[in-house]
């Protein structure tokens, strides 16, 4: 099986982008509870234009991260994985599986109290960090089990995006919404027109950003949106699309996503954090990610093979797919996101954030040792 050039930019610039987060992640979290903690927590809160520094990473730097995975979800369909039904169904069927089980596990605990908001927390996977994790068995990997997981991950991440726009919007404002969707009909138009120049979609983007921001809708929808009003054309090297996506796998893996972490885990952990894990909340993080993906994502896909819905690559094994399964618990990022977004209250933010890390260390190391144990060594690449 043939990889594109561009799959393997991806692919490689997100593998060596999770390595880079589970470093910064140990620096932020050590500078959050050394003797500068005080002033390191509070150069993240600090006020620019009337929010603080994090405020200005989540909704817009994170916006072009999200402008990348649709860039990506949008080869994928054209040109990748889902272009085939065939080998779309088996990512597709175990992605379904990997946000219902996790989320129905966290409702268990939550269902009918004041977080049951969270319940989109275990849906996500963090598409670096686990790629990360993969990357570090080399040549042991098959072709198609780089493509399950990144395909896997990809969806996950639209499915996230489904999520955050139905369930997350909390308040909404017409006016603003439909602004943003005639700016997005325009680039649409343009699109038709074979416009093809970037500067016309990116300045449109910032536009449609700032009335999507404005709506109550989260602003990093504006991303994925972009990226579908973006010329595709035949997909090659000198298409519109192409070139953006070539452009920022670097900095969204090496810049944008590293802030994000460390941001959002600077963390000041108190003598007594440990007992924010036995709330519903934290208990409901920590099964929905460690049990439910790896548990949904394999039942699903095992399920939909049984009835004929999809088919497992020849090359791979069952074991194999429990293995990436747990890799999909690595929600790190995604779910931070989700967090703050559910939540208001700092305390019950932060609970949040280090059952998610907890979680997702716990769902990596056991999914790497899975797949050491059940992949051969020095598969064909």
């Amino acid at each position: 099986m043939n990889l594109s050039k561009l799959f393997k930019e991806f692919y490689e610039s997100e593998k060596a982008g999770g390595l880079i987060l589970l470093f910064v992640t140990i620096i932020s979290l050590a500078l959050a509870n050394s003797p500068i903690q005080s002033s390191y927590i509070s150069f993240w809160q600090y006020d620019m234009g009337g929010h603080s520094i994090t405020h200005w990473i989540n909704d817009a730097l994170m916006a072009v991260f999200f402008l990348l995975i649709g860039l990506e979800l949008e080869r994928e369909i054209y040109k990748g994985e889902l272009s085939d039904i065939k080998n779309a169904s088996f990512p597709i069927i175990g992605a379904i599986g990997g946000f219902l089980i996790p989320a129905a596990i966290f409702l268990l605990f939550n269902y009918g109290t004041a977080t049951q908001a969270g319940a989109g927390i275990p849906m996500a996977t963090d598409i670096a960090f686990a790629i990360g994790i993969l990357s570090l068995l080399g040549n042991r990997v098959p072709v198609s089990l780089k493509i399950f997981l990144t395909a896997l991950a990809v969806i996950d991440d639209l499915i996230a995006i489904i999520v955050i726009a139905i369930f997350y919007t909390k308040t909404l404002v017409w006016s603003n919404l439909l602004l943003a969707l005639a700016v997005f009909g325009i680039l649409l138009i343009l699109n038709r027109l074979k416009v093809k120049s970037l500067i016309p979609y990116l300045l449109g983007g910032v536009v449609m950003w700032f009335f999507m921001y404005n709506s109550g809708v989260h602003a990093t929808i504006t991303g994925v949106l972009l990226a579908f009003a973006i010329p595709f054309g035949n997909g090659d090297k000198k298409s519109t699309s192409y070139v953006l996506q070539h452009f920022l796998h670097k900095p969204v893996a090496f810049i944008i996503l590293p802030l994000f972490a460390i941001a959002n885990t600077s963390i000041a952990i108190g003598a007594d954090w440990q007992n924010g894990l036995g709330e519903a909340n934290s208990i409901g993080i920590l099964t929905g990610l460690t049990i439910g993906k790896p548990l949904g994502i394999f039942a699903f896909a095992f399920t939909g093979a049984l009835i004929g819905l999809c088919k497992l690559p020849k090359d791979l094994k069952w074991k194999n797919i429990i293995g990436v399964g747990f890799l999909g618990g690595i929600g790190f990022t995604m779910s931070i996101f989700i967090t703050i977004l559910a939540y208001d209250d700092v305390a019950l933010i932060n609970s949040s954030k280090i059952a998610i890390i907890l979680a997702s260390i716990t769902a990596g190391i056991i999914g790497y040792m899975l797949l050491k144990w059940t992949l051969k060594p020095n598969a064909q690449e």
